[in-house]
């Protein structure tokens, strides 16, 4: 019997291997999308002037960017494929949308000059989040590295590249001396992005809330969302202040965390140094005397002249 497209049985073997997909899986990768649809947003806003309404977008992007990772998390969901969508996602929403607005709002003015800044920026992006990709399965990374990212994560570094932004939007005016400045405060911000510098991750905060500490935690969200809704530029401004300021203290903590592991290290051997210096040393002795002592160079008849 030739073959049927509609052979029942085949396609009942079909429908065996294409199983359901469960909702907790894609649940995530819906919010990772949905942050990709705002930074695009972003761009486009940046190209038609609108800047106000594109970081409102990049902002928007970076608050679901720390939701679907932790709904991963908690319903269980998380999957190769959707660590590679937050990844691709990432690129764009913290290193193309705010180089671009960057450009678009003053960069430009420099030519060359602010492309190259902005170029280094998304660049810059996408090489620390390679990196982390790497560095993510490292099975030799001690349990206290999880406080900590290597560098200032990619949603960090959006929202703190665009504080001159914030600082116009409440009134200081961009002269023409302050736009190489711009430029300067970029690349330092992109440097920071692929440094070594270790930054608290936070993760691991929210993991877990005291019962009395649940409607003093409710009260805090929405006093801060109601904040940012009515003060945006001033929220915006003061906590990449904060930020910035708080960076040398990620530092301290792990350099904290490296010295103890090292004294703990040094203690763990000690048992083993004391035991190799109580074992009793073999004597001493002496090599024994050569059966034809060497000829002197100087009397020696069958040596060559030319050579004593």
């Amino acid at each position: 019997m030739p073959f049927s497209p509609f052979d029942r049985d085949r396609l009942a073997a079909r429908r065996q291997r294409l199983r359901a997909i469960p909702f907790r899986t894609l649940a995530p990768n819906l919010i990772t999308l949905l942050a990709l649809c705002a930074g695009l947003t972003a761009i486009r806003l940046s190209v038609e002037g609108r800047l106000e309404w594109a970081v409102a977008a990049i902002v928007f992007a970076a608050l679901l960017d720390g939701i679907d990772g932790r709904v991963a998390r908690m319903l269980k969901g998380t999957s190769r494929f959707g660590a590679e969508l937050d990844s691709l996602a990432d690129f764009v929403n913290f290193g193309v949308a705010p180089a671009l607005l960057l450009y678009f709002w003053s960069l430009q003015d420099l030519g060359n000059a602010g492309w190259i800044a902005a170029m280094v920026f998304a660049i810059c992006t996408g090489l620390r989040l390679a990196r982390f990709n790497v560095m993510i399965d490292d099975p030799n990374k001690p349990a206290w590295a999880g406080k900590f990212f290597t560098g200032v994560p990619a949603p960090a570094g959006a929202i703190t590249v665009l504080l001159p932004v914030y600082v116009h939007f409440l009134g200081m005016p961009r002269l023409a001396f302050v736009t190489p400045v711009i430029l300067i405060y970029t690349l330092a911000i992109a440097f920071l992005m692929v440094s070594r510098l270790p930054v608290f991750s936070g993760k691991r905060v929210g993991k877990r809330i005291a019962p009395e500490m649940v409607l003093p935690v409710f009260v805090a969200l929405v006093l801060f969302f109601a904040l940012l809704v009515s003060y945006p530029w001033f929220v915006l401004t003061t906590g990449t202040v904060l930020y910035l300021a708080c960076l040398p203290l990620g530092w301290f903590s792990y350099r904290d965390h490296r010295r103890k592991d090292a004294a703990e290290a040094a203690e763990a051997a000690k048992p083993a140094v004391a035991a190799a210096q109580a074992q009793p040393r073999a004597p001493d002795v002496a090599p024994p005397a050569p059966a034809h002592p060497p000829a002197d160079p100087a009397t020696d008849p069958d040596r060559p002249a030319r050579l004593n």
